[in-house]
């Protein structure tokens, strides 16, 4: 081990940096697309029953099948190149998204939309106070659950069609037989894990508090 910590910075100079960057990009790119895929899919699932209905299958069809067993698909409808990186990420989030969130609602007790029926309150109004808190721990919980899994995902999609990313550098060094700098390269790919869970981790604490409140955390 001390030895890959040795390597670690020439690692850094001699390119691993900019294979993180594009690594981290294809990330992060991902999660915002599945956010807005995933919040936009829950709400609708889990406000409206009859959207609830028609998605029900897509969904229960779709969550359990492994997410690399669809890469070949993915690889037909969008090539080789970044699309497919990006949307892999994607496959793997929204799924988890969508549930959470849809559960999320069910779960709200409906007093307490009776409650701001009875002041008044727009249906706007209705999901700005009492959906959006309902659904943000669930947010928060399901991005920690599908970003390893994401990331363990990008590492095999970056073995292909690019010359950027971790998953490049890593294989690249282990068909050089150069193992240090290799496990240099899977370290890093776990500090950048853990640099988007700890990310989560502070924007839960700080847009959920009042649920750390209630939980007595």
């Amino acid at each position: 081990p001390l030895d890959v910590f040795a390597v670690f910075p020439s690692s850094l100079s001699q390119g691993m940096l900019d294979h993180s960057v594009a690594s981290l990009r294809r990330i992060v790119i991902g999660v915002l697309i599945a956010l807005v895929l995933g919040i936009g899919g829950g709400l609708l699932t889990g406000l409206s029953k009859k959207a609830n209905r028609l998605l029900n299958p897509l969904l229960y069809l779709s969550y359990p099948v492994p997410k690399l067993a669809l890469l070949p698909v993915v690889m037909i409808i969008f090539g080789i190149g970044e699309t497919t990186k990006v949307v892999m990420i994607v496959l793997i989030i929204v799924f988890q998204l969508i549930i959470s969130i849809r559960d999320a609602i069910k779960n709200i007790d409906k007093e307490n939309y009776y409650v701001l029926s009875t002041l008044g309150a727009s249906k706007a109004q209705q999901i700005k106070h009492i959906v959006l808190p309902a659904i943000l721990p669930e947010v928060f919980s399901a991005l920690r659950i599908s970003v390893g899994i994401a990331t363990s995902v990008l590492f095999v999609t970056e073995t292909f069609g690019t010359d950027k990313g971790l998953g490049f550098f890593i294989v690249d060094a282990w068909m050089r037989i150069d193992y240090l700098t290799m496990y240099a390269g899977i370290v890093m790919l776990s500090i950048i894990g853990s640099m988007l869970f700890m990310l989560i981790d502070i924007m839960d604490a700080v847009f959920c508090k009042w649920s750390k409140l209630r939980s007595g955390r």
